[in-house]
């Protein structure tokens, strides 16, 4: 397994959307590659602090009023 496609692997893995073999081929490659093995841990690490964060977003509504409020700033 490359590299890219153990990160991509990795990803997926992290959303439950990782199939059994490609889960096997990525503990395979884990095992002997330093740098994926840090890219997964460092990933988890994200993921873990997203999930634990009090993240809150703007409406959509909102978000469409501050883009036409932009908009418009900027064609001034």
């Amino acid at each position: 397994m490359k590299c890219e496609n153990a990160n991509h692997v990795c990803d997926k893995n992290q959303y439950k959307e990782a199939s059994f073999l490609e889960r096997v081929k990525l503990t395979l490659h884990l095992i002997y590659c330093r740098a994926c093995r840090k890219y997964s841990v460092r990933n988890n690490k994200l993921s873990d602090a997203l999930k634990t964060s009090d993240l809150q977003t703007i409406s959509k509504e909102d978000k469409s009023d501050l883009k036409e409020t932009l908009h418009q700033e900027m064609s001034k």
